[in-house]
Parts: structure tokens; sequence; C-alpha cells
């Protein structure tokens, strides 16, 4: 726990709530008006136990059950990354799920500027793979330059994934199942995700191997065959990368090299150098 950091967070959240817009009286000390809601006043509006909050603010509540963070945070009005950072200082830990899981439904459209810098194929989606924005060089994997709407639907189902994905059965399909079963381990109501995995089960050859997919979902540094429609048969390596402002979300870069697969193993892993 980090109590100074968990204070001035709380504290300063506390302070920006006007007392009145709970139909509260602001509180006074030594003659002056105090700023924002008083400690005891959040354990009124949240129901809680007198010295509840106060405790959490000061740090002196070693482990807040997550209803209480969570309440806390819903009514300071808390951004996915202050819900991080609430939990670090806290409960040394990252939370278990986003504060608001629509928080993935969107971003923040320089993502869509970024884009454009990168020279390999990119693209970003949604915690529902919903492609949200992606460069010309992805455009370019695709027959006739039609990007799907949705990448995870177009992997598992759509006949073209499946001459562009080559060795889609063996190479593909075991890799890519995984990913679908985990978003929706994540959030088993997200429509989008549902409605895919009942084209999948519905699919003779999908179907399958969905069922007796393993639980492997690893993304990042992925090696895999692909069919380029203007390149030619080549590998491509996975990268990922979370925006941290919408959890669930992806960044995602393919870089793709035609011909044949190269053995000299993986690139270094990058790392700070040592220090003397």
């Amino acid at each position: 726990m980090d109590k100074l950091a968990l204070r001035l967070l709380l504290s300063e959240h506390r302070a920006s709530i006007a007392p009145e817009s709970h139909g509260l009286s602001r509180p006074t000390r030594q003659g002056r008006r105090a700023r924002g809601l008083s400690q005891a006043q959040i354990d009124q509006i949240l129901h809680r136990a007198p010295d509840t909050y106060g405790r959490l603010e000061s740090g002196r509540y070693p482990n807040p059950p997550v209803d209480l963070l969570h309440d806390v945070a819903r009514l300071f009005r808390m951004n996915e990354q202050e819900w991080i950072a609430l939990w670090r200082y806290a409960l040394g830990q990252d939370p278990p799920r986003p504060l608001d899981f629509r928080s993935g439904a969107e971003l923040p459209g320089v993502w869509g500027d970024i884009l454009g810098g990168v020279s390999h194929p990119a693209y970003v989606n949604d915690r529902s793979w919903n492609v949200l924005a992606h460069n010309a060089p992805f455009e370019a994997l695709f027959p006739h330059r039609r990007v799907p709407a949705n990448a995870m639907r177009w992997m598992t189902v759509e006949p073209d994934a499946r001459t562009v994905l080559a060795d889609w059965e063996t190479a593909w399909a075991p890799v890519v199942l995984p990913q679908l079963r985990v978003a929706l381990a994540a959030d088993p109501s997200d429509k989008t995700l549902c409605a895919i995995e009942q084209d999948v089960l519905a699919d003779p050859v999908a179907a399958p191997l969905y069922e007796s997919a393993s639980a492997y979902s690893h993304l990042d540094g992925d090696e895999r065959p692909l069919c380029h429609p203007a390149l030619g048969r080549g590998w491509v390596t996975m990268t990922a990368a979370q925006p941290l402002a919408a959890p669930g979300s992806r960044l995602i870069i393919l870089v793709f090299r035609p011909g044949a697969r190269r053995r000299r193993g993986r690139p270094a892993p990058l790392r700070a150098p040592a220090a003397d």
C-alpha cells in the first residue's frame, strides 16, 4: 500500500465534488468553508459505517473490499487509469476488470492519426474486436481491399479469411479461437462476441476446432503464415498493445515478410542496459 499516493488521489477527487450536487451542505472548518465533500459525507452517500471512507483515504484500511473501491471510484467519476492507480495504491495489484465495461468500446481519436505513421499493416479494435481504425497497408491484406467490420468474425468464419490466413485450420484457428473464448469469459454479456460464437458453432469446420481448442491465448510475438493478395505467401509476426484508456481494446501491428520462413529465431528482447 502506498498511503501517501492513495491519500493524494482520493483527497483531490473528494475536494472537487460540491456537496450541493448531492443535496448536502458544505462543511465548515475553523470558520472557513472547506472544499468539496467531507469524509463523513462520503460515508453518508455510500451508506457506509462512520469512518469507513476515512480509513480508506488515510491508509488505515489494509485490505479494502472491492465493492468499496468500486463505489468510491464511481462516485469520484474516475477514468480507467485512475481506477488502476486506486487498486495499485490500496491493494498493490491491478484490478481484475475495468471500472466500466463500456470503456473498451471507444478510443481517443489520436489513435487513428498514429496508425497513419506506421509502415506495417496496423489496426485498432475495441473490446468486441470491431475494427475502429486501420492504415493503408492493413487494407492491402484483404481481397479488393475490403476491410472487415469485425476482425474476430472475419478470422473465425469468413471464407476468404481461410485463403489469406494460410494453413488456417492448423496455424490460425487453434490460436484465434481461444482468443474468442477469453474475450467472452471477460464479458459473457457482450452481444457482438456472443453472436460470433454462435456463428462459429454453426460452422461445420470452425465448430469442432472451437470445442477442442486449447486455452492458449497468446498473441504478442506469434509468427504465422499469410498469403498477401499482392505480395504472395509469407510470414507475419503479430504484435499487440493495449491503450490504457480503453481496457480490452488493442493496437495490432503485423510485421509481414514475404517468402520462406526464416529460421534465425526471435529477435533479442528489448531491455534497459544493466546498471554499473
